[in-house]
Formats: C-alpha cells, sequence, structure tokens
C-alpha cells in the first residue's frame, strides 16, 4: 500500500487501509473502491492523507507499533474518565480524577508494553482516526511519543512509566479552559491566549492534589511547554529549572500538535514537523532529548512515494533500524518512466543519495 493525499484521491482506487471513526467502528474498510461520493465525504471529514493498494506497492505493510484495536479502547477509556472530571466542579476535579486513575495507569501499561516490546522505531497513523475531542488523541499519541523518547534515553522501567503517565495527563488543565477558546478555528486573541496558557497551571493544581500518582506528574503538566531558553509558559524558566520528564513531554508534545490536524490549521507530515524541532534543537528543546527523538519515530512512513536526489522515484518499502533517516527505498520509476520491474535499495548503502521530498500529490502516469 501507499500513502497518497486526498487530493490525488480518485475514482476505482481501492483503500489499503481501514480509517476508524470515534466510536471505534470502521467509517471506511479496507479494500473498498473509492466512488466520488466516499472522496466528497472524506473530505468533509478533513482526512488529508490515506492509503490505497495498487500494482507499485504491493506488499508494503505498515503496521502500527501499537495496535488500532488497542489505541481503541485506550482512547474510549479515556474519554470515559476525562469526562468525568470535565463535568465535576473545578474544585472537585482532583478527586473525580483520582478516582479514574487505575483505569489511566492501565492505559500506560498497555502503551509501555507495546513499545518497549518493539525492536523497530515508532510508526503512528493519525489519519487512520477519527475523535471528535483533539485532547484525548492528542494525549495518548504525545504518551507514545514520550515513552518511546524515555525509552531511546535509557531511563528505568519505572520512570518510562512515570513519563508516561506524565505525559497522558499533560493536557488535564484544558478541560478547565472554556471550549470556544479551545475549539475557536481562527487565531485567538491576547486575552484568549493568556487564558489558555492557564492550563498549564491548571494541570498542575489539579494533579499536585492526587494521592495516586507522584507529584513529578504535576510538575509535566506544569512544565511541558517551558523552553530552555526561557521563552516558554507559564512561569519562563530556562534549561536547569526544567524537570528532565517535562523536557521529553515538551518535544512529544510539539511533534504531535504538528502533525495532527487543528481548528486552525492542516497537519504536516512526519518529516517536515521533525525540521521545526531540528530547529529548537539545544534552543528550545533539550538536545540529548531531541536526539533521542530522531532516533525513535519514523521519519518516513512506510508506502510514501519519495523523490531521490539521482531523479529515481521509490516508496518507502521498509525500515532501517540501524539509521532511521535511510530507510529502505523499492525503486520504481528512473527517467520519469516506470520499471518493468521493480527493486529495493537501502539508502545506508548509497551515501550520496538522499531523499529530495514525499511526493503524496505523485500521480501514477499511465502507459
Amino acid at each position: 500500500m501507499r500513502l497518497i493525499s486526498i487530493n490525488v484521491l480518485k475514482e476505482g482506487m481501492v483503500v489499503g487501509r481501514t480509517i476508524w471513526n470515534e466510536a471505534g467502528h470502521p467509517l471506511l474498510h479496507k479494500d473498498v473502491i473509492v466512488t466520488n461520493r466516499i472522496v466528497e465525504r472524506l473530505r468533509e471529514l478533513r482526512i488529508q492523507y490515506l492509503y490505497i493498494d495498487d500494482m507499485i506497492s504491493t506488499g508494503i505493510e505498515i503496521e502500527e507499533t501499537v495496535s488500532p484495536t488497542k489505541r481503541i479502547e485506550a482512547v474510549k477509556n479515556m474519554t470515559k474518565a476525562f469526562t468525568e472530571v470535565k463535568r465535576a466542579k473545578a474544585s472537585q476535579a482532583s478527586y473525580v480524577l483520582d478516582q479514574q486513575s487505575k483505569v489511566l495507569g492501565l492505559i500506560v501499561d498497555d502503551i509501555l508494553n507495546s513499545i518497549m516490546n518493539s525492536s523497530e522505531v515508532l510508526m503512528v497513523l493519525t489519519d487512520a482516526y477519527l475523535y471528535d475531542e483533539y485532547i484525548y488523541q492528542h494525549s495518548f499519541q504525545v504518551t507514545m511519543y514520550s515513552i518511546a523518547i524515555a525509552k531511546e534515553l535509557g531511563y528505568s522501567y519505572e520512570d518510562v512509566r512515570l513519563i508516561g503517565i506524565g505525559a497522558l495527563l499533560h493536557d488535564v488543565g484544558k478541560l478547565l479552559i472554556p471550549s470556544e477558546i479551545l475549539m475557536k478555528p481562527g487565531k485567538l486573541t491576547d486575552e484568549e491566549y493568556e487564558e489558555m496558557k492557564q492550563h498549564a497551571r491548571f494541570g498542575f493544581d489539579i494533579l499536585r492534589n492526587l494521592h495516586s500518582v507522584s507529584l513529578l506528574v504535576a510538575h509535566c503538566a506544569f512544565q511541558h511547554h517551558e523552553r530552555i531558553d526561557g521563552s516558554g509558559y507559564p512561569r519562563g524558566i530556562v534549561d536547569f529549572e526544567i524537570h528532565p520528564f517535562a523536557k521529553v513531554i515538551a518535544v512529544a508534545d510539539v511533534f504531535d500538535a504538528l502533525t495532527s490536524n487543528r481548528v486552525y490549521r492542516k497537519k504536516m507530515l512526519p518529516i517536515d514537523a521533525i525540521a521545526i524541532i531540528m530547529e529548537g534543537r539545544a534552543k528550545l528543546f533539550d538536545a540529548r532529548v531531541v536526539d533521542a527523538f530522531l532516533r525513535s519515530v519514523v521519519h518516513y512512513a512506510n508506502g510514501s512515494i519519495v523523490l531521490l536526489s539521482d531523479g529515481r522515484r521509490g516508496i518507502i518499502s521498509k525500515q532501517n533500524i540501524v539509521d532511521v533517516t535511510r530507510p529502505w527505498v523499492r525503486i520504481f520509476e528512473e527517467d520519469d518512466k516506470l520499471l518493468d520491474a521493480t527493486y529495493e535499495i537501502c539508502l545506508s548503502d548509497h551515501p550520496v543519495l538522499h531523499i529530495e521530498k514525499i511526493e503524496v500529490d505523485y500521480v501514477v502516469p499511465v502507459e
């Protein structure tokens, strides 16, 4: 299967991967033949990319590190738990969250076991799932990225789990922010932005009163928007004042925000988001955390069509766990002509060769 933009999705193409709705039901099944009505519906749902099956991508598989069934069940349970907190009075939020802590801990354990038992880099497919509440999907994904980074940094199992809980709860303060600010499609006013920034402090106030989790979890919520140069919020603290766990969650949080659809902008491809994080290395984000992040997540997802520096085109066919920036590529086009037989190369074996760009709008020429 291969990844394409909704802009080039056409009637007659074959869906390569099931798309799920918030209830955990298939919205669009794998192997369904695309109709014009399906294209229209996916546009309405703001789907930007999806996988299709075709001849040039036969046999290329995309397996998420955390399975769809585990993800769907986890987000369902998170939604229930956080909804209880949202319904409670602000003064009761800590008590209500304490009652949900066992469920949330089990979610972290499931994610942790999936990632710790995998020898592959982290593969996450956000466009395969549709959620009405961004905060729940976002918290789940930030937990995955944070655990992967912490694992790469060599933290103990107990510390990785603690970072995972901190990540799952890092945005709990947003439950106390008015939905008209959270879901506003346009730019926030200065007053609205100041109120939005309070979610870090709100989260700290909720979490520091929990009996069931470490106080470090509260500091993860408090500090995940702080930056090592002091330009972050809510307190503008600098490098040595920020807890190492919060530094991990900060990178995971930004990466997921950039690679997910938001009400005010469209998602980026992972490699574009990675470039932005790299710009902030040792300025905004801890250099060791960024380096561990770069080794932990997929840069070019399997099924992505890429243009190489020598003009050849290919599809990312599998990841290279030795160097995630140099994956395996199935070459299917040379000199702008489709090959009769494809072949595969590992970019690590070709030091002067590099990926120029991902081409999600590529259209296979008709011969």
